[in-house]
C-alpha cells in the first residue's frame, strides 16, 4: 500500500514512535514486533541472490517493479534483524526509484538506532539500505531506457 507520507516524514515518525518507549528493551520489542508482522516471504526467493550482503544474519530482500513502484518482500533468520529489515521496509514500501534514490542517507540515525545498535547489526542496517538503492538504481535504469 503506498504511503502518502514522503520517506523523510515516516522515517520521523517511526523514530519519535520508538524514541515515545521508556527503554531500549520495550524498543527492541517494538521492532521484533515489526519483524512479526512482515508478510511470509516466498520460498521460491530464498535464493543466495536475494541475500544481502554484508549482514552476518540471513536477510533475504526481494524487489518487484510494478506500476513504477517498487514492492520489497524481505525475510531474516534472527528476531531483531528481522524487525530491523520490516522496518526499512516499511519505509521503502511501494514507492519510485526515485522517491528512494532522493532519500535522506540517515534514515538509520533518524530512526535513533545507530548508537544502540551492535557494530554488526548496525552494518547490516547499512546494507540493507544500500541494497534497496541498488535495486532502486537498477529499476531507474530499467524504466528510463
Amino acid at each position: 500500500m503506498q504511503s502518502t507520507k514522503t520517506i523523510s516524514e515516516l522515517t520521523d515518525e517511526i523514530g519519535a514512535m520508538l524514541e515515545a518507549l521508556p527503554d531500549w528493551e520495550e524498543r527492541f520489542g517494538a521492532i521484533m514486533a515489526m519483524g512479526k508482522e512482515l508478510a511470509p516471504y516466498p520460498e521460491e526467493f530464498r535464493r543466495e541472490d536475494f541475500i544481502v550482503k554484508g549482514c552476518q544474519s540471513q536477510v533475504w530482500l526481494y524487489p518487484q517493479l510494478a506500476d513504477g513502484r517498487i514492492h520489497f518482500s524481505a525475510d531474516s533468520d534472527a528476531l531483531i534483524v528481522k524487525g530491523l529489515v520490516a522496518l526499512v521496509v516499511r519505509i521503502m514500501q511501494d514507492r519510485t526509484p526515485q522517491e528512494i534514490l532522493a532519500a535522506p542517507k540517515d534514515i538509520a540515525e533518524r530512526l535513533g538506532l545507530v548508537q544502540h545498535l551492535s557494530q554488526n547489526r548496525s552494518s547490516g542496517l547499512a546494507s540493507m539500505l544500500k541494497q534497496i538503492r541498488l535495486y532502486a538504481v537498477a529499476f531507474s535504469m530499467r524504466t528510463s531506457s
